[in-house]
């Protein structure tokens, strides 16, 4: 709906990762950084971890757009908690190895590809913090397949933060010491969630309009936590408000009224908001009720805010209904 409203081409805020809206943050391009790194060593792991809409999958699907396919055969991996034999089989199946069998069938099937081939192997597993320790193991293993003195397979880990945690187990030594790089995504600063948001808006279209007020940008930042994925959701649906509202400027207001919708529909809230609240001091306890009075004051402002932008939203609803009726 808004897309028409504002004259985009397209969604500029989409949920699903689109590499051709890549925005070279500070983080990500670092990240980058290190993927092509470690690719350049030709051998071992890349780790790369982030939270949840940290922009891991656009970081990688960009990657990939960026290899020669003449020189690179990539498989990707979505893994859950499967076994190590079921792991193997999902590598032969994404090279285009035979996947039945028993275990040493299919792993003479993934050597003999991963040595027909003249193109370097990339594989990219990710969710790998859910892999079991069988399962990294076998994909260590993998990684000692040699010819001559090239290694034949390179692997990317991608995984939440706990990834991190599983790497460090004493178990995994040996597969440490073959991690030539890692990089952990952190979210955007104040300042980049603001060039984020109008990457995202001038990729589509958008020339100015609807206008920004600053502070709400800033609060985008705040409420958001700086994650690409939270961004998005927030800005999809404070666009949708401003079309059917008809205004032409998102305020902090409207930000922040619509971060609280997103609170009562989703269960979640926003995160950001209560994770990033900073450390205290010891207070009185005046101090610490004023406080706390203050802070359901302005959720209350902000509570009566939302009921009358929703009683205007659905009269402007209404009437679109009534207009699409009255065509037919």
């Amino acid at each position: 709906m808004y897309i028409d409203y504002f004259g985009f081409r397209e969604h500029p805020f989409l949920m699903t990762p689109d590499a051709r809206l890549f925005y070279a943050s500070s983080v990500h391009s670092r990240a980058h950084a290190h993927l092509m790194y470690g690719l350049a060593q030709q051998e071992g792991f890349v780790v790369i971890t982030g939270e949840v809409g940290a922009g891991k999958t656009t970081l990688i699907e960009r990657l990939c757009a960026e290899l020669d396919p003449n020189g690179f055969a990539v498989a990707r991996i979505m893994t859950t908690q499967v076994s190590g034999d079921d792991l193997l089989r999902l590598v032969a199946d994404s090279f285009g190895a035979p996947a039945e069998g028993d275990k040493a069938t299919v792993l003479r099937g993934i050597i003999a590809r991963l040595r027909a081939a003249e193109r370097r192997h990339l594989l990219i597993v990710d969710e790998a913090q859910a892999l079991p320790m069988p399962a990294l193991e076998e994909l260590r293993m993998l990684s000692n397949v040699t010819e001559g003195n090239r290694a034949l397979l390179q692997t990317i880990l991608m995984g939440q933060p706990q990834l991190r945690q599983v790497m460090a187990s004493p178990d995994l030594d040996q597969l440490r010491q073959r991690v030539l790089a890692s990089f952990h995504l952190s979210g955007l600063s104040r300042e980049e969630t603001h060039a984020y948001v109008e990457h995202r808006l001038r990729a589509v279209g958008w020339s100015g309009t609807p206008r920004w007020e600053e502070r709400a940008l800033d609060l985008v930042h705040h409420y958001s936590g700086g994650i690409p994925r939270r961004i998005n959701r927030l800005c999809s649906r404070l666009l949708l408000g401003c079309a059917l509202e008809r205004a032409a400027e998102l305020t902090a207001p409207m930000v922040e009224a619509t971060a609280l919708e997103l609170e009562e529909d989703l269960g979640g809230g926003p995160e950001a908001r209560r994770g990033a609240a900073p450390a205290r001091g010891h207070v009185g306890r005046e101090a610490a009720l004023q406080e706390t009075l203050e802070e359901l004051t302005h959720r209350v402002e902000t509570l009566e805010r939302t009921l009358e932008r929703r009683e205007r939203v659905f009269r402007r609803l209404m009437d679109l209904f009534a207009e699409m009726g009255g065509r037919r």
